[in-house]
């Protein structure tokens, strides 16, 4: 098997930041029936709602979105803690082997957006960064942030569903 930097879509690299607390998010809370978390974005505009896979582990998080053609429009993956077992890092993502445009959400450990990376293209092994330490990162479907009107400085919270 392949080994790749990143989750859903693999890192690139993952750059240490001195100064940085533990204030990692703790592990989603999973919906035991539907395996799903949900995610709602608070923006100035409303609260917008997804049902998305978590990627916990490194493993998980190494697989991510990765040969995934079937992304629903309020579907996604949500990598918390970022990294796994460790604090707020900055982070690097690529879209090899990933097929489908995606809008990568950085998070930091406030749960507020940091930086949107909006329809990161597919298959590309560009690197895509957060720019400064993250916890989390949600990716949702390319184009989304945009049309929901999402953008950065906007909170996002997680909980376990049971309704897909």
């Amino acid at each position: 098997m392949r080994q790749r930097f990143a989750n859903v879509i693999g890192f690139a690299m993952l750059v240490a930041t001195g100064g940085c607390d533990d204030g990692a998010p703790a592990k989603p809370p999973v919906d035991a029936a539907s395996g799903l978390v949900a995610v709602t974005v608070a923006s100035h505009n409303g609260r917008h709602r997804f049902l998305v896979e978590p990627a916990v582990t490194a493993e998980e998080q190494r697989r991510g979105l990765m040969f995934r053609t079937d992304l629903a429009a309020d579907g996604g993956m949500l990598f918390a803690p970022y990294p796994p077992n460790g604090p707020p890092r900055e982070a690097s993502f690529w879209m090899k082997d990933t097929p489908t445009p995606l809008d990568i959400i950085f998070v930091r450990a406030d749960h507020t957006i940091a930086r949107i990376a909006e329809n990161a293209a597919p298959q590309s092994e560009v690197p895509v960064s957060s720019g400064e330490p993250v916890a989390a990162v949600l990716e949702i479907r390319g184009g989304r942030s945009l049309d929901l009107g999402i953008r950065e400085g906007d909170t996002v919270s997680w909980r376990a569903s049971t309704a897909r």
